[in-house]
């Protein structure tokens, strides 16, 4: 089967775009993974696919593949590119977008200079939706992983996310502590792992292990769950720039209940067409 595509990123955090819309596609964990190969497909971290929407109130379905071949629920990096490629793809001319998604409807706006924002909803506090294991809601949590206790938030932005405060962005330990926390039995759907430091109030640093992925330049829906951690603890306003390996983000949220907006830029590389 030959299949168009198109190659974006987000801040460097890599994506496949696949139009199933105009061409009929059937695709399985096997052909993600040799899509998302760098070596012996295109190379991504998440392949991502737009659909006709299951009802009425969405223009577009979209949904979201990992290397490893998992479904997960939500991306934010990829919702931006998703944006821009159904509209260069004459899918649509509309510049306000809703899709729906496995975590939820999201609204999308195209701005100027490339730049796409996305209404991500309200971040879900509470344990058992998120999902996580705890007794009751709180802020910040106790989790053992290797030997210690470390204070996390848990919060889910239609995926879930685990957030750890560091003093040091550069020194923290990522590679090892991220595969622990990511496959932590008290998130029976495992989890992304951010790792925040706080420079001021309106401007912080994160790098992310994303679940089924490893370490990637950029983590639109883990911005937003740092934002959202570091603004319970009343250590940042309400709009902060958290800039990823990949460069920044302007995420926006003024309190519980209320949605987090996240806006920065969306990117094509190049247009291709791959036999899976």
């Amino acid at each position: 089967m030959r299949v168009k595509f198109s190659k974006m990123h987000g801040l460097g955090n890599d994506f496949v775009m696949l139009d199933g819309i105009s061409q009929r596609l059937k695709l399985s964990p096997d052909k993600i993974r040799r899509i998302a190969n760098r070596r012996l497909g295109i190379g991504c971290d998440q392949v991502l696919l737009a659909e006709p929407p299951r009802g009425p109130d969405a223009d577009f379905r979209y949904r979201i593949f990992n290397a490893d071949g998992s479904e997960v629920e939500n991306c934010g990096n990829g919702a931006r590119c998703f944006a821009r490629f159904v509209r260069e793809r004459r899918l649509t001319g509309k510049k306000r977008l809703t899709v729906e998604t496995a975590g939820g409807m999201l609204h999308l706006r195209v701005l100027d200079n490339d730049q796409v924002s996305v209404d991500m909803g309200a971040p879900v506090l509470e344990p058992e939706k998120i999902p996580f294991n705890a007794d009751r809601r709180a802020d910040s949590y106790p989790l053992e992983a290797h030997d210690e206790t470390y204070t996390i938030g848990a919060i889910s932005m239609g995926n879930p996310h685990a957030v750890l405060l560091v003093d040091d962005i550069h020194s923290a330990p990522v590679e090892s502590l991220g595969p622990s926390i990511e496959a932590h039995p008290r998130f029976p759907q495992k989890v992304n792992v951010g790792f925040l430091q706080i420079d001021s109030r309106t401007q912080a640093q994160l790098r992310v292990f994303e679940r089924g992925v490893g370490e990637t330049r950029a983590c639109g829906t883990g911005a937003c769950a740092a934002m959202v951690y570091a603004r319970l603890r009343n250590l940042v306003d309400d709009q902060v720039e958290v800039r990823l390996p990949g460069g920044p983000l302007t995420i926006h949220w003024s309190g519980p209940g209320q949605p987090v907006t996240m806006t920065g830029p969306a990117t094509t590389v190049f247009h291709g067409q791959i036999i899976i």
